[in-house]
């Protein structure tokens, strides 16, 4: 007779605990089961949950969720969390529309008390909830879990330094698992490594744990006998650890997969009373073949088949597209540098970084450093090119004012995942940069809506235009090609003529509008369409072409505050237009999970929505 299943009777942390410990690893099975079941259908992070599976059991094991509060560095490890915290029946709605967030959300439950969906937040976020704590007489610990390609950027850093000086009961757990999104780099990468693999720390240990496993069990003072002689162990053999040198108390390697050693320390790091750093080393993918050989393939996926593990075969996309032409503009120009933080194969620069390996540069999580490095490659002559998604941009903010534009520094931005995404959310939706680009001089910005305009965009901005030149594409690939328009190295189009009402738009949605008019057209009404090819700055003669139409009708897939819609109609009122504009964007706020289909129907981007609105106002 089977036996019953497990995680469906887990309703929260407490049932976690009251579970016998030999029940324990057939709950991490399942929780492995629905992962797989799960992240197939709907997309989502694979590798990484499936590696923290046994150190989360641990957690909850051991704390007291939500007394005890534990934030997940940029969410990509927090489903087995979900389904151990009373999410369980709702995890077949992950990342769907109205269904589970892929990332932590507060509004989702109590037991996420923070957001995350950007990396090397969690440090700084939970020393902040750990002070808090400790103002207001709380005994509660905090618990910040953070992977080693978190540990590249530098918030990361200032929140260390920040905690190590306080006596706060914070625990920062690291997640060694020997890779973010794409393999780590540079020396922090390297600092772990010496502190996983040292043999003579490695013997020593074992030795140690050999002889404590013949004496009785003494309670707490042996517990903080074991810190101490660690501490000195590590101390003499290859000094103080980085953390330590912080002021942190430096704990580990732990096995991230052993759930009694597991279990042991985090009690051993309850007991110590100032911030504690434990090193867990960890396998991405652990206990699914397909992910453990080939982590970068499940860090996220759309959907696979798990009996093979392939996923759907993936069709061009803008971020290749543009990864093949760079390439080819490299071949003629030694000067061209390709630089990502940490995403070299979602931005498409995986054959750039084997063909011109000594002009490529993977930073790490660390877009802020990477605009900055950019200005310097280009002060000294060369022409960087800054491959990065639009949500991570908006970390570069500062930069780009001061260290880019400020001192008019030719860099080119890539900007990948400009728009909506869909089942990412809110931390990844890519509608602010049109708007945040807008506030900052010095800057172009061009917006192909397809594949052919990409290509002559590019060369434009690395060889026509000084200073920084932005070009921001969707993610996926080209919507279809609208009869009558051919794409053309200028900076608008309008399609028609004669016509007493204007469709103004950019980007991938020009394509809706273009559908829009020939709806529009069956019932009788003429409507032109101007495309904006160049969003920064708007050329004065596509205003003027604005100024002779008596309708104005704007459409961006962006917000509202900034954005190219409010200065195109700024600019048009403010000069000889005498007929009535109106904008319609995404709404000035966040937007939720859903298809970018469902997304663009919902706020009024599809072609529907675009003629109906139209009509009606027309019909005024």
């Amino acid at each position: 007779m089977a036996s019953e299943r497990i995680l469906p009777t887990i309703h929260s942390p407490a049932d976690v605990k009251a579970l016998p410990f030999e029940a324990l690893g057939g709950l991490c099975g399942e929780i492995r089961e629905a992962l797989i079941q799960t992240i197939s259908q709907n997309g989502g992070h694979l590798a990484s949950n499936l590696g923290v599976v046994e150190l989360t059991l641990a957690l909850h094991r051991v704390f007291s969720s939500p007394k005890d509060q534990i934030v997940w560095d940029v969410g990509h490890q927090c489903y087995p969390h979900k389904l151990l915290t009373g999410r369980y029946d709702q995890f077949s709605t992950l990342r769907r529309e109205n269904g589970l967030s892929g990332f932590c959300r507060p509004e989702e439950s109590e037991h996420d008390p923070f957001i995350s969906g950007h990396s090397s937040t969690s440090i700084s976020a939970a020393f902040g909830l750990a002070k808090a704590k400790s103002l207001q007489g709380d005994d509660g610990h905090t618990i910040a879990v953070i992977g080693d390609g978190a540990l590249t950027g530098g918030l990361a850093y200032e929140g260390l330094n920040n905690a190590g000086r306080s006596k706060d009961r914070l625990i920062v757990i690291l997640n060694d698992n020997k890779m973010s999104i794409s393999r780590n780099v540079g020396s922090v990468a390297r600092h772990l490594a010496v502190l996983r693999s040292s043999p003579r720390y490695l013997r020593f240990k074992k030795g140690v744990e050999r002889f404590l496993q013949k004496v009785p069990l003494v309670g707490q003072p042996l517990d903080r006998a074991i810190v101490k002689v660690k501490s000195g162990v590590k101390s003499m053999l290859y000094g103080n650890t980085l953390f330590e040198n912080m002021g942190f108390t430096y704990m580990g390697p732990v096995d991230g997969h052993d759930l009694g050693k597991l279990c042991a320390v985090l009690e051993s790091c309850k007991s110590i009373h100032q911030p504690v750093l434990l090193h867990v080393c960890t396998v991405k993918g652990k206990g699914y073949t397909f992910a453990e050989e080939r982590p970068k393939d499940f860090h996220g996926t759309s959907g696979f088949d798990i009996e093979t593990g392939d996923a759907p075969a993936s069709r061009e996309n803008f971020s290749s597209v543009f990864g093949r032409e760079i390439c080819d503009l490299a071949i003629g120009d030694p000067r061209i540098c390709a630089v990502t933080a940490a995403m070299t194969e979602s931005t498409g620069l995986t054959e750039f970084s084997h063909t011109y390996r000594n002009r490529f540069f993977d930073v790490g999580i660390a877009e802020e450093h990477a605009i900055t490095f950019c200005s310097g490659l280009a002060k000294n002559g060369m022409l960087p090119v800054f491959a990065v998604y639009s949500t991570f941009l908006q970390r570069g903010y500062d930069e780009l004012i001061h260290d880019a534009a400020l001192q008019n520094a030719k860099i080119v931005l890539c900007i990948d995942r400009a728009g909506l995404v869909g089942e990412d959310g809110e931390t990844h939706q890519g509608v602010f940069d049109a708007a945040f680009l807008n506030t900052i001089p010095n800057v172009t910005v061009f917006a192909p809506s397809f594949y052919a305009e990409l290509h002559w965009m590019l060369k434009e901005a690395i060889y026509q235009y000084k200073g920084v030149v932005a070009v921001r594409y969707p993610r996926g690939g080209e919507p279809a090609l609208p009869q009558g328009y051919t794409p053309l190295p200028a900076s608008y189009f309008l399609l028609g003529g004669g016509a007493k009402v204007l469709l103004i738009t950019y980007g991938r949605i020009f394509s809706n509008a273009c559908k829009a008019r020939e709806i529009l057209a069956q019932k009788g009404i003429e409507m032109d369409v101007l495309k904006l090819n160049r969003i920064k700055p708007i050329d004065p003669q596509a205003l003027y072409v604005a100024r002779g139409y008596q309708k104005v009708f704007f459409f961006e897939e962006g917000i509202r505050t900034g954005g190219v819609a409010e200065h195109f109609g700024f600019s048009l009122l403010s000069g000889e237009f005498q007929g009535t504009y109106s904008a319609h964007t995404l709404p000035d706020g966040f937007i939720a999970q859903a298809t970018v289909a469902s997304a663009m129907k919902k706020y009024h981007l599809d072609a529907a929505s675009m003629a109906q609105i139209v009509e009606q106002e027309c019909e005024l």
